[in-house]
C-alpha cells in the first residue's frame, strides 16, 4: 500500500537528480530530495542506490491476441502473456489486430485487454484492422471510441502495403471524421494509427490527406517508419510538417534503419523529437516471415532504447521520452502516465545505472518485476519445473 523508493537517480523523464519517491496506493504521492522513512509507519522501503527511476514504458503497438496468419492457420501467433510484457518494462500497452480480421476480432482483443488489466497491466486498444471499412464493436468507429472505455482510436489501418485494402483519400477522410468525432464526443485522444508498408506510395497518402483536409495532423500516428530508408526520409519531412512518426523496434540495418540509427539521425537533424515514438510491434509476424514462425518480441523495445543510450549515445532523456512522455502526450494519457510526478500513476521502471539493465517494475503501485524477474504471471501461463534428478 505504501512504498518508498530511496536514493533513485530520477528521470521524470527529464533529469531531476537523486530523489526519494513515495507511492501511496496506485499513485505517486511525493517526490523529494529526502523523505523520512517514519513518514508512514509500516511502509515498504526499497533502496535504489545505483539505480535509475523512470516512467514505465508505454508500448502503443502490440498484437495482444496474436498476429500472423498470412501463411495459413498454422501461422497464427498465440496470444501474449503477462510475464512477457512486464519483463520488457512495459506498464501500459495498446493492442492492435493487424491483418487478420477473420480469426480475430475486436471483441476478442477487448476481452484480452481486460484480462491483462485484471492481472496487473494498464491496457487500451484500437478499433479496426488493416482494411477499410474497419472492423468495429458497435458498428461505427465513432461510437466505439466515444463509448468503449478502452478504445482510444482506430488502427492499425494499412497503407502502401500489398496486404492493404488500398483506401482512397476519400475513404481516409471518412475514417478520419469517425475518429475525430469519437475523440470529441468521448473525450479521448482519438488517434488514427496507420501501418505503413514498404510499397511505392510510402507516406504519400497521408501527405495527400493532410493537404486536402482540415483534420489536425496530430491525430495521425504512422508506424514502421524505419522499415526502409526511403520511407524514413519521408517521415522526416512529415515531422517537419508537424506530424508524428513511430519507429518499430527490432528493425535490422540494411533496407531499413535500426531504432538507434533512426533516433540518431532524427536527433542530429533537430526536428520534432517530441513527436517521435518507438513501439515494439510485439507478437506480430516479422516482415516477410509469415511462414517462418519468427515473431516480434515486446522485449526488443527496451533493448533498442538501451542500445540507443549505451552504444549510439542518444541522450537518456531523449531516448526515454520516445517510449514514455511522447507516447502519453499523443495518446492523451499525460500527465497521468508517461512521467514521474506527484499525482501521476505509480508506473515506475527502475533500471541499474551500470549497464542500464531492468531491475524493477511497478504498475499502479504494485511491484510486478524484481531483480529483472517477473513476480506475477498470467492465469494460464505454463510454469515449467526443472526435472528431478
Amino acid at each position: 500500500m505504501f512504498i518508498l523508493l530511496k536514493n533513485a537517480e530520477c528521470y521524470t523523464p527529464d533529469y531531476s537528480g537523486e530523489k526519494d519517491i513515495l507511492v501511496v496506493m496506485d499513485k505517486i504521492y511525493l517526490i523529494e530530495d529526502r523523505i523520512n522513512e517514519s513518514f508512514l509507519p509500516g511502509m515498504q522501503v526499497i533502496d535504489c542506490s545505483g539505480k535509475i527511476a523512470m516512467p514505465g514504458i508505454i508500448d502503443q503497438h502490440v498484437h495482444l491476441t496474436g498476429g500472423g496468419g498470412e501463411a495459413g492457420p498454422a501461422s497464427c501467433i498465440p496470444e501474449l502473456m503477462l510475464s512477457e510484457l512486464i519483463s520488457g518494462g512495459i506498464s501500459t500497452v495498446v493492442g492492435v489486430l493487424g491483418m487478420d480480421g477473420v480469426a480475430r476480432n475486436i471483441q476478442g482483443l477487448l476481452a484480452k485487454a481486460r484480462a491483462l488489466e485484471i492481472e496487473g497491466l494498464n491496457t487500451f486498444i484500437y478499433t479496426g484492422y488493416y482494411g477499410v471499412p474497419v472492423l468495429t464493436l458497435t458498428g461505427r468507429v465513432m461510437t466505439d471510441i466515444a463509448f468503449i472505455d478502452k478504445i482510444i482510436g482506430a488502427g492499425e489501418v494499412a497503407i502502401s502495403d500489398y496486404r492493404s485494402s488500398h483506401p482512397s483519400i476519400q475513404q481516409l477522410k471518412e475514417l478520419s471524421f469517425e475518429v475525430l468525432s469519437g475523440r470529441m464526443l468521448g473525450g479521448k485522444a482519438g488517434v488514427l494509427h496507420i501501418h505503413v508498408g514498404d510499397g511505392k506510395s510510402g507516406l504519400q497518402p497521408l501527405f495527400d490527406l493532410y493537404g486536402e483536409s482540415e483534420f489536425p495532423i496530430g491525430m495521425f500516428v504512422p508506424t514502421h517508419i524505419n522499415r526502409s530508408r526511403t520511407l524514413f526520409e519521408q517521415g522526416m519531412e512529415y515531422l517537419k510538417n508537424g506530424g508524428n512518426i513511430d519507429l518499430t523496434a527490432g528493425e535490422k540495418t540494411g533496407k531499413g534503419l535500426s531504432v538507434q540509427d533512426g533516433l540518431k539521425k532524427l536527433n542530429d537533424a533537430g526536428i520534432g523529437m517530441d513527436r517521435v515514438t518507438v513501439s515494439s510491434d510485439g507478437n506480430g509476424s516479422m516482415t516477410g516471415s509469415g511462414s517462418s514462425g519468427e515473431t516480434g518480441k515486446v522485449s526488443q523495445l527496451f533493448n533498442d532504447i538501451r542500445t540507443s543510450i549505451l552504444e549510439t549515445k542518444i541522450p537518456i532523456t531523449t531516448a526515454i521520452k520516445t517510449v514514455t512522455s511522447n507516447v502519453a502526450g499523443i495518446l492523451g494519457m499525460y500527465p497521468g502516465k508517461g512521467c514521474l510526478a506527484a499525482g501521476s500513476d505509480a508506473d515506475i521502471l527502475v533500471v541499474n545505472r551500470e549497464g542500464f539493465t531492468l531491475d524493477k517494475l511497478l504498475v499502479r503501485g504494485q511491484v510486478l518485476v524484481d531483480n529483472g524477474n517477473p513476480l506475477v504471471k498470467g492465469r494460464f501461463e505454463l510454469r515449467h519445473q526443472s526435472p528431478t534428478s
